[in-house]
């Protein structure tokens, strides 16, 4: 545990668990809303979660040589979750846009 100060350890580990606690409220959202789409963003968020373990579990076991299949794994789940977290604020995007364009026929019909 020598890899890593007691102020960074604080920030690494605060940082995973508000990760988590984000990740519980954005799905609280979209059960409050009715809106699913949200559901897929804290699913999403998932692989940047493993990431960042994945990067305080090397820096627990003083970046171990034999344990540096965790950085590529831990780059890995940055690269897929930037591409899960872009795809599900899409969806989020066009739900709320559809719900704009029904709006807004149901207006003009009126």
């Amino acid at each position: 545990m020598h890899a890593l100060s007691i102020p960074t350890w604080i920030i690494h580990v605060s940082s995973v668990i508000e990760w988590i606690v984000a990740m519980w409220l954005i799905w609280r959202y979209g059960e409050l809303t009715g809106n699913r789409n949200w559901w897929s963003l804290s699913f999403a968020m998932l692989p940047a979660l493993i990431s960042a373990m994945c990067a305080c579990t090397w820096h627990y076991f003083d970046n171990s040589e034999s344990l540096e299949w965790l950085v590529t794994l831990q780059a890995t789940m940055t690269l897929v979750g930037n591409f899960t977290l872009w795809a599900a604020a899409f969806l989020i995007w066009r739900s709320t846009n559809s719900i704009k364009t029904t709006n807004t026929d149901t207006i003009k019909s009126d």
